[in-house]
């Protein structure tokens, strides 16, 4: 696996980069935003590690500018601002998950570990999927049914994706919130309800009587797809 180390502090992207050659990742690192961004649009990466607080370009700025060129590899952001904002405002400009310094290098590399098995299922699925009259494109995080367009959050991408990998089969309220959400993250069972209910609005002609995304009382969720067993 390839991992890019965006980080303008010496020190941090020493230890960064030796710590995960040391893994056995093949890594990979620059010092500043625009090399960064640069290095990431022109290099095949399996993941980027990204520091916000960057003089010139900051994280988020890289992290939009990798998402409108297209680059659907996982960003981990690296920081020292822990306020709510802060994390939502990572997550908006397109990360998959925010870390917050000082951190533990086992938790550090238990989060690389997931977003890496995330990609490896995402790859399976595809970057299309289509359900019913909807197609979902991963890659430009929306889906389109009939003339109506809509943007996907990253939890809506993480759930569909989630359901793709497992069509056909029930996957549980609290595999949701361990996969999509990540175990560092607290939410209750009810928020993935929330979301399924808005996903449905857009996937389903009748959200009311949903066919595709499909409630298993007592176990979860299901997405019945044309080549998918129920």
């Amino acid at each position: 696996m390839r991992l890019l180390v965006i980080e303008d502090e010496a020190p941090m992207r020493t230890a960064l980069v030796e710590t995960l050659k040391a893994e056995g990742y093949r890594v990979m690192s620059a010092a500043a935003g625009p090399a960064g961004l640069e290095l990431a649009c022109t290099e095949p990466f399996d993941l980027v590690l990204l520091d916000v607080m960057m003089p010139g370009l900051d994280g988020f700025a890289v992290c939009r500018g990798l998402r409108n060129r297209g680059r659907g590899m996982p960003v981990l952001m690296l920081t020292a601002k822990g306020q709510v904002d802060d994390r939502v405002d990572g997550l908006d400009s397109g990360a998959d998950d925010y870390l917050v310094k000082p951190f533990s290098l086992r938790e550090l590399l238990a989060r690389i570990r997931a977003l890496l098995r995330r990609k490896e299922r995402e790859d399976v699925i595809g970057s299309e999927l289509e359900v019913g009259g909807a197609v979902i494109d991963f890659a430009k995080r929306s889906l389109t049914r009939g003339d109506q367009c809509f943007d996907l959050s990253e939890k809506e991408l993480g759930i569909l994706r989630l359901l793709a990998a497992e069509a056909g089969e029930t996957v549980s309220r609290e595999k949701f919130l361990d996969v999509v959400w990540g175990y560092h993250a607290y939410p209750s069972t009810r928020t993935v309800d929330n979301f399924i209910a808005a996903l449905r609005t857009k996937l389903e002609a009748d959200p009311a009587h949903p066919k595709h995304l499909v409630t298993v009382r007592g176990a979860g969720y299901r997405l019945d797809l044309p080549n998918s067993s129920p």
